[in-house]
């Protein structure tokens, strides 16, 4: 299968000197195009830091990133930043909405910049998927009138707004109880199945269980994997000690 993400070697540094750390120490990962990955390790192990760079939302000190064939390195900002808005989409665990507009706003805003559909075309595919997510009625609303979960649908929503080949999270179950992340996870399968490749950053084993590949991360490099079938809604408890196994197994 084709690859959409190689890293290769990154290495990415903070500080200078005898302060000067390696957050990234010499990382190679393959990410397949329509495939399903979780990174998880200890706070500080580098999982942000690697999504960013595989992303071209960091820098890397050294190693390059291709995208979709594309050496991340070759390109300008504006440029990076076309190919994330449009191919690449974006789910944190706080999702960074403006307060002074509505959910349906907030959704087709990142989507209006530069794009040649018109403003009408934009909203109905908004107005879509919002209906998709379960959340269509809720388009009049701010930011502080929904839920954790109707606001993490909204950022996926919004994420999807310009079909990507990817979608990056970074712990996009973190703020919210079982029942919304399950439901997320469920939404992250059901893209996943169409086809969209999907990278998440968690801690949690329950999320990392409902992915296929689980690259797990400690003081900078990858050091062990744990591949799983593709998740059909069942022995899910079965998937998550195989998780929980392998984390204790190697000692994070």
């Amino acid at each position: 299968m084709k690859k959409i993400i190689i890293g290769d070697h990154l290495i990415k540094s903070f500080g200078e000197g005898d302060e000067r750390r390696n957050v990234l120490g010499g990382v190679t990962v393959e990410i397949e195009k329509g495939e399903f990955v979780a990174v998880m390790g200890p706070s500080g192990s580098g999982k942000s830091t690697l999504m960013f760079a595989l992303s071209g939302t960091d820098h890397v000190n050294d190693g390059k990133v291709l995208f979709d064939g594309k050496d991340l390195s070759k390109l300008g900002e504006n440029e990076l930043a076309d190919m994330r808005r449009t191919q690449m989409g974006f789910v944190f665990q706080q999702p960074t909405m403006l307060k002074h507009l509505n959910i349906l706003d907030n959704i087709i805003l990142p989507s209006m910049r530069g794009s040649r559909r018109n403003a009408a075309e934009i909203t109905a595919k908004a107005r879509a998927l919002m209906q998709r997510v379960g959340i269509a009625e809720l388009e009049k609303r701010d930011m502080t009138q929904v839920s954790g979960g109707q606001l993490q649908r909204a950022g996926i929503c919004r994420a999807l707004m310009n079909s990507p080949k990817i979608i990056f999270g970074d712990e996009p179950t973190g703020a919210l109880n079982s029942k919304s992340a399950q439901e997320i996870m469920d939404l992250f399968s059901e893209i996943n199945a169409e086809g969209t490749a999907i990278l998440l950053v968690t801690h949690d084993a329950t999320v990392a269980a409902r992915t296929e590949r689980i690259m797990f991360m400690r003081d900078g490099t990858i050091v062990s994997e744990l591949k799983l079938p593709k998740y059909n809604g069942t022995d899910t408890d079965g998937r998550v000690g195989q998780v929980t196994a392998k984390m204790r197994e190697i000692g994070i």
